[in-house]
């Protein structure tokens, strides 16, 4: 698996709508969170080892009605 963070800027008042479509829709998510600063929500999403991050986040992501903006973070290891 591939773990990813997208941070997501997202026109005025849409933030908590574009939240409910990633959660409802993009089947990859495992959380997303309201959060303060440059940046409406951050999301964390796992993908298939081949999968294209790329081609992930322009097609699946930044396709959502109310998204302005986002940012990926990929993660290389996790710890506990």
């Amino acid at each position: 698996m591939q773990t990813i963070f997208v941070q997501f800027k997202c026109a005025p008042g849409e933030a908590y709508d574009v939240a409910d479509v990633v959660v409802r829709t993009v089947e990859e998510t495992s959380e997303i969170h309201s959060t303060s600063g440059q940046y409406d929500l951050i999301a964390k999403f796992y993908l298939p080892p081949a999968a294209d991050i790329g081609h992930f986040v322009i097609s699946r992501l930044q396709t959502i009605e109310g998204v302005t903006d986002t940012f990926t973070l990929v993660a290389f290891k996790a710890f506990s």
